[in-house]
């Protein structure tokens, strides 16, 4: 009988990469577009602030995915016989933790990492043609360094606050996703 699941297992997991990449696929290509449409019609600062904002988005969403693989199922059962707003959902979350962990870490969180280089490039040529006499070699450098240090700086700390406080972040993911779907 364990035979027979096997496969079906394989079969759901073919069928959820695949669904993975397709929806990778539609979000990268959006928010790069979008990312290149809005800086094409911004100055340097401005494109620091998107930058900045795509930064801290992959840094929530690792956030989000590593505290729903941490998260203990059980308070989240005690909450929802009480019918606490929001905790059905935070035991469905946990309940598909290695999808939910996907879709933050992978899917968002490297989207955004593989936006933000892409706009680290727009604003090394934008540097470079406010400042000509500076290297090419030393503003890419920088911006990547810079891109790379936030990144993967707020990764880690984000990564411990999810770990230590990974019940109280579900929750209050939770409870959004609560309130955005009851309005649909």
């Amino acid at each position: 009988m364990k035979s027979k699941s096997k496969p079906n297992n394989k079969k759901s997991n073919t069928k959820w990469i695949f669904k993975i990449i397709c929806w990778s696929m539609v979000i990268c290509g959006s928010i790069s577009l979008l990312s290149d449409v809005l800086l094409k019609q911004v100055n340097i600062l401005v494109a620091f602030i998107i930058l900045i904002f795509i930064i801290l988005t992959g840094i929530a969403f690792d956030i989000i995915g590593v505290a729903v693989t941490a998260a203990s199922e059980t308070p989240f059962h005690a909450m929802a016989s009480k019918k606490v707003k929001g905790a059905k959902i935070a035991v469905k979350l946990i309940k598909n933790a290695d999808k939910t962990s996907s879709i933050c870490n992978d899917v968002v969180g490297d989207v955004c990492g593989i936006v933000s280089g892409s706009i680290g490039v727009y604003i090394s040529s934008k540097v470079h043609l406010l400042f000509p006499n500076l290297s090419t070699y030393i503003i890419n450098t920088l911006i990547g360094v810079i891109i790379g240090a936030f990144t993967i700086g707020g990764k880690s700390l984000g990564k411990n606050l999810a770990i230590n406080r990974s019940n109280e972040i579900l929750f209050k993911v939770s409870k959004i996703i609560y309130f955005l779907k009851k309005d649909r």
